[in-house]
This record gives C-alpha cells, sequence and structure tokens, in this order.
C-alpha cells in the first residue's frame, strides 16, 4: 500500500490508495498547499485556533472537503491533548468543530456513521488514519511522541475491535507527513520512554549520535505498533514526506519555531 501525492484546482493532498481500492471511504492528508490564508499562514492553513482569519480557515476547509470529498458540515474535530484517549464519534457530534464547540478531549476518534469526517492536526505529529472495509468503520489518530509512547494508534484498533467488531488483520492503515528520524533529534526522555514500553521492539528506531543526543523514527514504531496489534504490514501505508524537512510543503512546528498554522487529516465512510 502506497501514500501518493494528488493535485485538484491547486490544492495539494495526500492518499493512500489501498484506501481508495477499498472503496466506501473519502480520506486526505492535507499539505500547505492551495488555500487563501495570508502571511505566516500561507496558505492552506486548517488550524482554528492559530490566529488566522476565521473567514480564511473556512474557505480552506470548503477547498479541501471539496477535494477529497467530504461534507463541511459534518466535520468532526478532535480536541488533542497528547494523551491515549480514543473517542466514539455519533451523530450528535456531526459539526463539532467548525460548526460547534467541541466539548471533549481526545487524540484518536472513531465511527461507523457515514458521513462522519473524522479530523485531526498535525506540524510535525503523526496523522494516522485507520479503515475497516469489511465492517465500515474508520479512526484519525493524532500521535505525537507522547502518544506514540502512550500506544494511542494501539488504543485504538483495540476500541475498533471492541465497538465494531473490527478484526485487525481486516484494517487498513496510512501514516501520513510528519517529522521522520532524519529531523526529529532529542534527549534521552524520547528514547527511554519508548524503550520502556517496547523494549527491544523500540531499539531499530532509535539511533545514538556522537553528541550524546538521539534521533528516534516515530513512523517505524507507529508502524510496529500496529505490527504488534495484529494489522498486517501489507495494510500499512507510510508516508515518507518529513514536514521538518519540506517547510515549503508542510507546517513544521520545529522548523517554524511555533509560528505556524496545521494541516489535517480527514477521513469519512460513504
Amino acid at each position: 500500500m502506497n501514500i501518493a501525492e494528488h493535485s485538484a484546482n491547486g490544492l495539494v493532498y495526500l492518499s493512500a490508495d489501498g484506501f481508495q481500492d477499498a472503496g466506501g471511504v473519502v480520506h486526505g492528508f492535507s499539505t500547505r498547499l492551495g488555500g487563501v490564508s495570508e502571511g505566516i499562514y500561507a496558505s492552506l492553513n486548517l488550524g482554528t485556533n492559530r490566529g488566522d482569519n476565521p473567514d480564511n480557515v473556512r474557505e480552506n476547509y470548503r477547498r479541501f472537503c471539496a477535494a477529497i470529498g467530504t461534507d463541511p458540515a459534518k466535520i468532526v474535530f478532535s480536541c488533542q491533548v497528547h494523551g491515549d484517549r480514543v473517542r466514539v464519534v455519533t451523530t450528535a457530534d456531526l459539526g463539532k468543530g467548525l460548526e460547534r464547540q467541541v466539548d471533549y478531549e481526545a487524540d484518536a476518534l472513531m465511527t461507523d456513521v457515514p458521513g462522519a469526517a473524522l479530523t485531526v492536526f498535525s506540524a510535525d505529529c503523526l496523522p494516522i488514519l485507520l479503515y475497516d472495509p469489511v465492517r465500515r468503520a474508520a479512526a484519525a489518530v493524532h500521535a505525537g511522541w507522547r502518544g506514540t509512547c502512550l500506544g494511542i494508534v494501539t488504543r485504538t484498533v483495540e476500541r475498533m475491535a471492541d465497538c465494531y467488531g473490527s478484526r485487525p488483520q481486516d484494517l487498513l492503515a496510512a501514516i501520513g507527513p510528519g517529522i521522520s528520524k532524519c529531523c526529529f533529534e532529542t534527549h534521552e526522555d524520547v528514547p527511554n520512554a519508548m524503550t520502556e514500553v517496547l523494549g527491544a521492539n523500540a531499539l531499530q528506531f532509535i539511533e545514538v549520535l556522537p553528541t550524546g543526543k538521539f534521533r528516534v523514527d516515530l513512523k517505524g514504531i507507529n508502524a510496529k505498533r500496529l505490527e504488534l496489534a495484529g494489522v498486517l504490514l501489507e495494510h500499512v501505508a507510510v508516508c515518507e514526506d518529513c514536514t521538518a524537512c519540506l517547510p515549503d510543503k508542510y507546517w513544521s512546528h520545529r522548523a517554524t519555531h511555533g509560528e505556524r498554522g496545521s494541516q489535517a487529516a480527514m477521513i469519512a465512510l460513504v
């Protein structure tokens, strides 16, 4: 399974071919290209809490939703806190985000409600989309290093099994653009946290640098977590784009020192 780039009326986004081949779902990972925002938010900022002009953000959402085939009125946001809480989205949640206030905290959203456009945000952290074409369920996950350590993607696979009867071997997973090992340089707290919870499974994703710092492969660790949870490796697509390496294409918190907009990853059953 692969992740490919697409363009629609000047708006650039990514999608996983396996999701499209399975049918029954629409999805996309945004870039920063193809919107109407200006200044440090130019141009496709989808973050509503970054200080951008709200009218520009709404137009950006209209364009992104038109490109991937979702309904802006049925968007459901996540209020992300770098935790491991998974929220079950029902029809009562439709519109929480752009149209209505988000009254919960969660770093993953999952649903079996057709049309609900689950949305997570990122600007170096990893956006991960899950789709079960058998049980007809979907999820959107936000995984920074803390969420990765807590096992947010593992928790989501488990919750999909509990709530929808999803079998891990049926799930399709797409890990979108985020900071790659090349740019995720850390102190010892991050690798220590990973090895504490994953043991030897984490070691192949950690590089010790001559400076005494470390580089950590969050994409690899999340793919490994999916594999350990029973998801087939051939069902996992990983975007190679590093947001910190490509600041003209993606929002990167590190590259901009926090002066930025946000990407969104979105998935909806049809």
